[in-house]
Parts: structure tokens; sequence; C-alpha cells
């Protein structure tokens, strides 16, 4: 099998994983959102094994097939920070990919990405939703970082697992 084949069979895996994963929900926030068992690790995967380019292109090809099972529409602009931007954002993990320690800062680069996006989209777009007296800025980091940096640190704690943190490099070894 020829390595671009097999980069793109490891994409393909790793947004399906993502996609399993993201539709078991361990808590739904109101207006959207969710706590998932280690879906956005999932998605933060291609970047690490292959770098930026695949990284990005996969996680966005997540955000799509998220917006195709479970579209939430409010304006085109919405859409593409929502899905494009913000899943995307999930590649972000492959400009760490042949650093030390890559998995942890990669994973990290990638939550701390997918949090800007939304919370870009939960000021612009949903701001007025926020409670009277709270402001949309703040409204908007509350709500974002309730969900995202609640999985961000339960995943964390898996990634401490040192059996755990093995297999996904010894899964990078393979696919390389």
């Amino acid at each position: 099998m020829s390595k671009d084949i097999r980069k793109l069979v490891y994409c393909a895996l790793c947004i399906a994983l993502a996609t399993v994963m993201s539709q078991i929900r361990l808590f739904s926030m109101p207006m959207g959102g969710s706590i998932t068992p280690a879906s956005m690790l999932f998605a933060a995967l291609p970047g690490f094994f292959f770098g930026p380019f695949y990284g990005i292109s996969s996680a966005v090809a997540y955000g799509l097939l998220h917006f195709i099972l479970k579209p939430e529409i409010y304006s085109p602009a919405q859409i593409a920070v929502d899905y494009l931007c913000a899943f995307g954002a999930l590649g972000f993990s492959g400009f760490f990919s042949k650093k030390k320690h890559a998995l942890l800062l990669g994973y990290s680069a990638a939550a701390l990405g997918r949090f800007v996006f939304a919370f870009l989209s939960g000021y612009l777009f949903f701001g007025s939703y926020a409670p009277e007296g709270v402001a949309p800025i703040l409204y908007s980091a509350e709500y974002n970082i309730s969900y995202i940096g609640t999985e961000f640190i339960l995943t964390l704690l898996l990634l401490a697992v040192p059996a755990v943190q093995k297999a996904i490099y010894r899964v990078k070894e393979s696919a390389g």
C-alpha cells in the first residue's frame, strides 16, 4: 500500500472513531456542544500522526461530517466558524507532530484552537442569548470552556495513563 493511501486510511479511521465517540454524550449543553469521551483526541490524531496538512484536512472533514449529522444553522458565517474553523482547529496538533511531548502539546493546541473558534462563534452569533447583566464575551467564554475544557481535562487524564500514550505512539509508528 502506498504511503499516501495508508495516511488516508488512518485519517479516515480517526474521523470514524471521532464521529462514533461524538455520538456518546456524557453531557450536552442546551445550545450546542457536549462532553464526549475523547472525540476531540481522535479528531486531533491525524495531525499528530502526519502533520498539519493531513491534520487540518481531516479535522475539516470531521467538521463537515458533524454538520451533516447534526446541523445547527443560524447563518453561513456561523457554519464556517462552527464547523470548518472550530473543528478544523483540531488539526493544529500537526504543528507539534515532530516535537518532544508531541501528543500532549498537539492535543492541547488542538483543544485551544477549537475553544478559540467556538468562543468567537458564541460571541459573534450567540451573544444575544447571554443572561441579562452578563457580558456576551464572558457568557461565550464560560459556555464554551464548560464543555471543551471539561473534555480536554478528561482526555488529559486519559493520556496520563502510560499504556494509553504508549499505544498511541505505537499506532503513530505503524502509520508512518
